[in-house]
């Protein structure tokens, strides 16, 4: 009999990375793959972007559905109960064998709870990181612990899964799977993705995407305020921006963009959700990434391009020599964008090595999921003091 694997995904950003591996899995013949879509894929406000995996070729087994409106703290609560009752009556009258997920989003950590307490073995990706100023970062590190099966990014990040009191045999430096999207991605030219993007690209490009450093107080809109006011000195410069994930505070950056746009619409342009071909496709078009998302890090020194990185909510993360980090406040991200479009900085770009992989990713996954899949039914664990290893 076949073994059941399900993958859960909430999000348009962890569906991009996870692509390869769905594909691989799908067509290996030997397991019964389900997918579980839920979070953000199923709200109006971000795109409904469900519709991008069945148009992927994919079948969706489960809809999930557990955002309730807002973006405040109370909001992320009640999604966070909602997720974990419905992935649990779910559980209670299903069982797959082995559940993937991957990340460090609210919805995951109400997945993995759910599965973890129907005693359902979890296989986890992109354990063992640290973005300080996130709440994310404690939903990763919750992940982890109650997952079975660990898939890190880089040797660093296995050091500190096993930290965390994980059994070194189970804890696996794969590489980050965006980087295979990356690989197998038939990107467009640029002139295919002014056509589709209805955008004129210019002679300086900027790509922005921001979210809100959910542990930080009462800073959203101001260091996004700085944000824009930095972008105001490049006149000539180009502007493509995308929202926000729906975290605490992200309907007030999703505002201020808009009305960024509307008053400067002859040089920016906003989108709710790109899909994995047009972001990459606009990583490789763009002159600089700006912004504090966990892209900038892991897959755009892949593309050999400048990414400034801005404020605290990556800190921790391992980063290429392409990555400029600078304050949130406009001089220092003024400066930090022009050292990224300054000539020097891109020659330096276009030789940096990326920490996160080679690309090869989702086929050390599966040889591993292939050695272990009839080994770890049983979800009791071993807490392994640093000592012993």
């Amino acid at each position: 009999m076949k073994k059941k694997i399900w993958i859960v995904t909430g999000s348009r950003a962890e569906y991009g990375l996870l692509k390869p591996l769905i594909k691989r899995i799908k067509n290996a013949g030997r397991y019964k793959l389900e997918i579980l879509v839920t979070g953000q894929h199923l709200a109006t406000p971000y795109g409904l972007t469900f519709k991008e995996i069945e148009k992927d070729g994919f079948r969706i087994s489960k809809k999930i559905k557990m955002l309730w409106p807002g973006d405040s703290e109370l909001s992320i609560a009640r999604s966070v109960g909602s997720g974990i009752a419905k992935f649990g009556e779910l559980f209670s009258k299903e069982h797959p064998d082995l559940l993937i997920v991957l990340g460090d989003r609210f919805e995951i950590f109400a997945a993995a709870t759910a599965a973890f307490i129907f005693k359902i073995p979890i296989a986890h990706l992109h354990g063992g990181e640290i973005t300080s100023a996130s709440m994310d970062d404690t939903f990763r590190h919750a992940i982890t612990k109650m997952s079975i099966l660990h898939f890190v990014s880089n040797p660093e990040y296995k050091k500190r899964v096993v930290q965390l009191g994980e059994q070194s045999q189970r804890v696996f430096s794969v590489g980050a799977i965006g980087i295979d999207s990356i690989k197998k991605a038939k990107l467009l030219s640029k002139f295919e993705l002014q056509k589709e993007l209805g955008f004129k690209f210019g002679e300086k490009n900027i790509l922005v995407t921001f979210h809100p450093a959910t542990l930080e107080t009462d800073t959203v809109s101001s260091q996004f305020k700085e944000l824009l006011a930095a972008l105001d000195n490049f006149k000539n410069s180009k502007i493509i921006f995308t929202h926000p994930n729906s975290d605490v505070g992200s309907l007030e950056i999703s505002r201020m963009i808009d009305d960024y746009v509307k008053r400067n619409s002859h040089k920016a342009k906003a989108f709710v959700s790109l899909g994995t071909v047009r972001y990459f496709s606009l990583i490789k078009s763009v002159d600089v990434v700006l912004g504090n998302s966990s892209s900038g890090i892991i897959e755009v020194p892949s593309f050999k391009k400048p990414t400034v990185n801005i404020g605290d909510r990556q800190k921790g993360r391992i980063m290429a020599s392409s990555v400029i980090n600078c304050k949130p406040n406009r001089s220092s991200i003024y400066g930090a964008l022009r050292k990224a479009l300054s000539e020097d900085f891109k020659k330096l770009s276009r030789k940096t090595k990326n920490p996160y992989g080679d690309g090869k990713t989702t086929e050390r996954i599966i040889r591993i999921i292939g050695r272990n899949i009839d080994h770890i039914n049983n979800t009791t664990k071993i807490f392994e003091d640093i000592q012993n290893v």
